[in-house]
């Protein structure tokens, strides 16, 4: 019961933050996506998100059309198209962050260093497991 109770704050956090950016909360996941990559083909945003490779696009289209990202031609292979986050995204993003931060400094200012430690390496670890899970429910295609 926990577990699915911190999932559910973890969505509408995810969508306030989207909604601070003035997003929708899928838009704003493909956004993160983005920017934590560096550079993605609208194949790999589809693949990591689950959405078709049509739905990607309109996706990237979004979020070019809202100033979030451009298309870049791809360095290695000029007939690839990459789509990167522009300039101000990390900025923009860490200040649609920054309530959630620091509420998450007041939780963890009730914990040691050590203690610390044990969550941001459990952060780590779910990370991994929580794809892997999501991998494991999506079809073959990529979809749920």
């Amino acid at each position: 019961m926990a577990y699915r109770e911190y999932l559910s704050a973890q969505a509408v956090a995810a969508q306030s933050i989207a909604s601070a950016l003035g997003l929708g909360s899928t838009d704003f996941f493909g956004l993160n996506l983005i920017a934590l990559a560096g550079t993605l083909t609208a194949g790999e945003l589809a693949a990591r998100t689950g959405l078709s490779t049509g739905a990607a696009t309109r996706l990237i289209d979004r979020l070019e059309q809202a100033g979030f990202v451009r298309r870049v031609p791809d360095p290695a292979d000029r007939r690839k198209v990459l789509v990167e986050s522009v300039p101000d995204v990390d900025g923009r993003i860490a200040a649609a962050l920054g309530p959630h931060r620091a509420r998450m400094a007041e939780a963890f200012a009730e914990y040691r260093p050590e203690q610390l430690e044990v969550l941001f390496d459990y952060f780590a670890r779910a990370t991994v497991a929580l794809r892997a899970a999501a991998g494991d429910l999506l079809e073959p295609d990529g979809r749920v």
